[in-house]
């Protein structure tokens, strides 16, 4: 965005983009909710390119803030109670991701956990007790980072 831009316009640019960000955060959160990693992760790019815009436009809007705040005070209000929402909407989508990102994990490790269990040899110690597999007993568990 150029500084050229009546302030009106970039607002109105601004608000654009986050309204979008906005649809395509909450479309991810209710996809990976749904457990359709798949489909929310061909989002990743229409959200990269939103991202994008967002930024260019607070950091034009953050540069002209003085100018804006005296002209367009409730223009300059309505963008800032939007940024508000947005952030709650980041904070619950992220939430969604680190939960979703735990119970995978969990769930590698617990396979890797019994593959281990199962590819170690079954003996007794000293105390009677059947031996831990060792932590070379564990055969390497290949994991794909792409969704």
């Amino acid at each position: 965005m150029s500084e050229d831009v009546p302030p009106l316009e970039v607002i109105a640019e601004l608000t654009t983009a986050m309204d979008a960000i906005v649809q395509v955060v909450q479309q991810e959160t209710e996809l990976v909710r749904a457990g359709r990693l798949a489909e929310a992760a061909r989002l990743q790019a229409e959200k990269t390119e939103l991202a994008k815009l967002y930024y260019a436009g607070a950091s034009h809007i953050r540069a002209t803030l003085p100018s804006l705040s005296s002209a367009h005070p409730q223009a300059l209000a309505d963008i800032k109670r939007k940024h508000e929402e947005f952030r709650a909407l980041l904070q619950v989508n992220l939430t969604v991701l680190a939960t979703a990102h735990a119970v995978s994990e969990g769930i590698m490790r617990g396979v890797s956990d019994e593959l281990a269990r199962k590819a170690a040899p079954s003996t007794y110690g000293a105390s009677g007790r059947t031996n831990a597999p060792a932590a070379g007993a564990a055969q390497p568990l290949a994991v794909s980072r792409v969704l």
